[in-house]
């Protein structure tokens, strides 16, 4: 079966981590993956794709020229693809001006949405951008917010429209027609084999535990933050010194004020609520 899977999260929210058990499951290697090297999951939004795809830089393009190109790249590569395509996205699911997805449907067979205590993801986003959390929760209540989209820089990835952390999530679990499976990360913790095995049914992968089971062992923290510390990880933000950082759930009872916790429940509280977070 073709088309794209897509793996889709706002950012901190154990996408990354997924990557590299699926890249550990799908290749069934006798070691871990190199975190390095992780090429059977790239990111939606690389503009080398979208140069090959489309035979056009797209430095040459405005973000909105480049955006209506975009879902005829998903299609031609869930069109000439001759497995599924898991595709990492930061991505909120948006619409073009012609109210098609940016994402296109007809590229789409679903997708594997990560979601994490935004109480959490404050915390942890905070020290990926390195700033303070009271900016980090303001980016979360942005509804402009978006990454790479600064016009004097070149960025290696194309502008991706975030939202606000609520509308992300929502724009996600309330896209229409779009077959979703929700990962949360506190389940990724706590329960992993259950919780993988069950995107691992969803995708339609062979579902063999002892090789779940492996895939895990090669993939958890310890590991990555081994291998991070040995040769560094290429996806990591060169504004802070690691992406595999801590890897819990629940920091937020220890760095948050009530001040802060307020702010976040405030703005993200029915999403919070419908996730099982309140």
């Amino acid at each position: 079966m073709t088309g794209i899977i897509w793996l889709a999260s706002y950012p901190k929210s154990g996408n990354t981590w997924f990557r590299v058990f699926l890249t550990n499951l799908l290749r069934d290697a006798d070691e871990p993956a190199d975190i390095n090297d992780l090429e059977a999951t790239p990111i939606s939004s690389a503009r080398a794709i979208f140069d090959d795809e489309t035979g056009i830089e797209a430095a040459d393009l405005t973000p909105e020229e480049i955006d209506r190109l975009r879902p005829r790249v998903y299609e031609h590569l869930a069109e000439t693809a001759t497995e599924t395509i898991f595709m990492k996205v930061h991505d909120a699911w948006t619409f073009l001006p012609d109210g098609s997805p940016l994402l296109s449907s007809a590229a789409t067979r679903g997708a594997i949405y990560f979601v994490r205590n935004p109480l959490d993801v404050a915390i942890s986003y905070a020290h990926h951008n390195d700033t303070d959390i009271d900016k980090s929760i303001a980016y979360m209540g942005n509804g402009n917010r978006m990454l790479c989209s600064k016009a004097e820089r070149l960025h290696s990835q194309l502008r991706q429209k975030l939202l606000t952390w609520s509308g992300h999530v929502e724009s996600w679990l309330n896209a229409p027609g779009l077959n979703i499976h929700v990962m949360r990360y506190e389940d990724m913790l706590a329960r992993p084999l259950e919780t993988f095995s069950g995107a691992v049914a969803y995708a339609g992968l062979p579902h063999d535990r002892a090789k779940i089971e492996k895939a895990l062992r090669f993939s958890d923290f310890e590991t990555l933050q081994a291998q991070e510390q040995e040769k560094g990880f290429n996806e990591k933000s060169p504004v802070n010194d690691l992406f595999f950082r801590n890897g819990r759930a629940g920091q937020w009872q220890e760095r948050l004020t009530p001040e802060q916790v307020d702010r976040v429940v405030n703005a993200h509280g029915e999403v919070m609520r419908r996730l099982g977070y309140l």
